[in-house]
């Protein structure tokens, strides 16, 4: 982990958001304090239900939170216009989701460059970087097939690209190697760790997979919508 003690890249306060109201209310996050550092890649685990996508979503602004403080290098998302979210989403967030999300009737370049072409970049441009990312995740020979034309592994890794060819600060992933084998699930996360992390760049990875936590810097437990401790992995995998 390359970080400076005073460089914060995500920092949560007493997060709260609740789902619902009344007699039907389910609270998800119960007062959430967590910081992340640039340069970290970062774990959340926890049994099912425990609110670790939800704090992912609010972090990365996709939801609002109650109450409490929430910031993202410094910038609080919650504080602006819905159009101006999403443009700092669009610039400064990648997302690598569980299903992997891609459209099946654009290719691998085609998948991989969405995120430039919200930002306007223009198509040819955004292609030819898309191409030079999938180029780094080992898919050079892959850039015109359709998702169906690809492995679990082989979709990963277009999603992971996706997640990095606008250059975010932060990268977020809901459960990346859940549907891969053990093998797969180590080169992803090599992968990760080999593109993602980096100085200026925080990463948050939501897991129930422990095969994975050597990879980590630290590992936050969550249970009923608390963060109940922050540790590093052979810590972790001790108490396992």
């Amino acid at each position: 982990m390359v970080a400076l003690a005073t460089d914060i890249a995500v920092h949560c306060r007493s997060v709260v958001k609740t789902y619902g109201s009344g007699s039907s209310a389910v609270t998800a996050l119960r007062g959430i304090d967590l910081d992340v550092h640039p340069g970290e890649l970062m774990m959340l685990v926890g049994p099912s239900g425990c609110g670790k996508t939800t704090l992912i979503s609010v972090i990365a602004g996709i939801l609002d939170h109650d109450t409490g403080d929430c910031k993202v290098f410094g910038n609080d998302l919650m504080a602006m216009g819905p159009r101006l979210r999403t443009r700092y989403r669009g610039q400064n967030i990648g997302f690598v989701f569980q299903a992997f999300n891609l459209l099946p009737t654009l290719t691998s370049a085609e998948n991989v460059a969405i995120p430039l072409l919200i930002n306007g970049v223009p198509r040819r441009k955004a292609l030819a970087r898309a191409e030079e990312m999938l180029e780094l995740v080992s898919l050079s020979d892959k850039i015109r097939k359709l998702p169906a034309e690809l492995s679990g592994g082989q979709q990963q890794r277009v999603a992971i690209a996706r997640s990095l060819v606008h250059d975010p600060k932060l990268v977020v992933c809901d459960e990346p190697t859940s549907a891969l084998d053990h093998e797969t699930g180590h080169k992803v996360m090599e992968l990760m760790r080999k593109l993602a992390v980096r100085e200026d760049r925080a990463l948050i990875i939501v897991t129930h997979d422990s095969r994975i936590f050597e990879f980590a810097d630290r590992i936050a437990r969550m249970d009923d919508g608390h963060v109940e401790s922050v540790l590093e992995p052979e810590e972790m995998l001790r108490k396992k």
